[in-house]
């Protein structure tokens, strides 16, 4: 077995942590922003989304293709008081539900979690391997 391929199990684990502490940073923001009513276009905030693909010259792992705003419209919410109100009392407030978004960051650290331990799993048999040899 070539050392190319022996540390290919790495290098998928590595593109997977990369792209699941993308996917928290955003989801993170997401969550910030969830009542965010002026963003600096002057419109509501607008969830993103995170774009995943796979690496496709075989088994090589995910990268991450981009991050998207949401098309979702505002959620109109009846605020007379609120100084972005509009002329019946409605604000324009992000669509963003705050629970999903937490259920999402979990999975996201969640999967975050199990490279981290598939890669310290490899570490574990690499340290093994060496032992053995000497």
């Amino acid at each position: 077995m070539t050392s190319d391929k022996l540390f290919r199990s790495m290098e998928i684990s590595a593109s997977g942590l990369h792209a699941e502490w993308v996917r928290m940073q955003v989801l993170a923001n997401n969550v910030a922003n969830a009542e965010t009513t002026r963003a600096e276009d002057g419109q509501p905030y607008r969830k993103q989304h995170v774009i995943f693909s796979t690496l496709m010259d075989g088994m090589n792992g995910v990268a991450v293709r981009g991050i998207v705003p949401s098309d979702a419209p505002p959620t109109m919410v009846y605020n007379p008081g609120h100084p972005d109100a509009n002329a019946e009392g409605f604000v324009a407030m992000p669509d963003i539900k705050v629970p999903l978004e937490m259920v999402d960051l979990l999975t996201a650290s969640r999967a975050y979690e199990a490279n981290l331990a598939a890669m310290n799993k490899f570490r574990q048999i690499c340290e093994e391997a060496i032992k053995l040899l000497r």
